[in-house]
């Protein structure tokens, strides 16, 4: 073993930004690599550095640490690279999970591409992957959302464009929006349409329910939604004679092909052709 660890690659390098990724619920599952890392670069730029320290203290480690979040991305961004080129050493982690998957962790990879910075990951948990797995829906293939708009039309929108999507679709979504979210998208995706919903992943009230769009809406009438969620949506299928615009209006279902970059002429013609009626009849509904 102490052979093997020789030829890993452990020793942190001077002007190297470390991705770190961290527990979503369960400390035991921070590795041991991350707390080397943790423990041995010059700073630490957190999402919330209230939050990250409270993890760094669990751990015994004291490092000088930076905020890096949604607000401070652009300028915090520009000085950690300039501390980086200067030789300094920098692990970046979010709240949970891996940075960069629905964090302003990609823009400073970005940056650091831009810059010529060096940049590694540091793997371990991952909430939608978590969840894929967990869903028992096919996971060959499959999309990441993340967050839908909290706003109905936009949320709307993103899940009719979303309505033909064939591979296993991932969302991240809080307590607040889930009934909202799950309205729509059985109002546009179908009540058939199968769901996992997985919640409080790693931790002590894990949960995942593993059920259908209408069962999901029918059960989160009654039971108050708590903890942030993965939702996991089985793709469309089409083979079974169902289309994806079945629980579309004729005006959504033009929306959904103007959503794809079709003129309206097309788009009128093209869900005129999917409905096999003439497009005089969409033309005089959708204006």
């Amino acid at each position: 073993m102490s052979e093997y660890r020789e030829r890993e690659k452990n020793e942190i390098e001077g002007g190297m930004l470390y991705l770190v990724a961290t527990p979503i619920g369960n400390l035991s599952d921070l590795s041991e690599r991350a707390i080397k890392v943790l423990s041995e670069v010059d700073f630490i730029a957190a999402e919330d550095t209230r939050n990250s320290r409270r993890l760094l203290t669990a751990l015994g480690i004291s490092k000088p640490m930076v905020s890096y979040h949604d607000h401070n991305r652009r300028e915090r961004g520009e000085e950690i690279a300039l501390r980086l080129k200067s030789g300094e050493s920098c692990a970046l982690i979010t709240d949970a999970g891996t940075p960069g998957i629905s964090d302003p962790g990609e823009d400073m990879v970005a940056l650091c591409a831009e810059e010529d910075i060096p940049v590694t990951l540091i793997p371990g948990p991952c909430a939608a992957i978590n969840a894929l797995v967990l869903s028992g829906l096919p996971a060959g293939k499959f999309v990441f959302e993340g967050f839908l708009s909290a706003k109905s039309s936009e949320r709307k929108a993103a899940l009719r464009e979303l309505a033909a999507e064939k591979r296993s679709i991932i969302f991240h979504e809080a307590p607040h929006k889930l009934r909202a979210t799950l309205d729509d998208m059985c109002e546009i995706m179908g009540e058939d349409r199968r769901i996992a919903l997985c919640r409080e992943l790693t931790k002590l009230n894990e949960e995942i329910i593993r059920t259908t769009l209408g069962g999901a809406v029918a059960l989160y009438s009654e039971k108050e939604p708590r903890g942030e969620y993965v939702l996991v949506l089985e793709g469309a299928k089409q083979a079974d004679g169902v289309e994806f615009w079945t629980n579309m209006t004729e005006r959504e279902h033009v929306d959904f092909y103007l959503s794809q970059g079709m003129s309206k002429n097309e788009a009128i013609k093209a869900a005129a052709h999917d409905r096999g009626v003439h497009k005089s009849e969409i033309y005089k509904l959708v204006l």
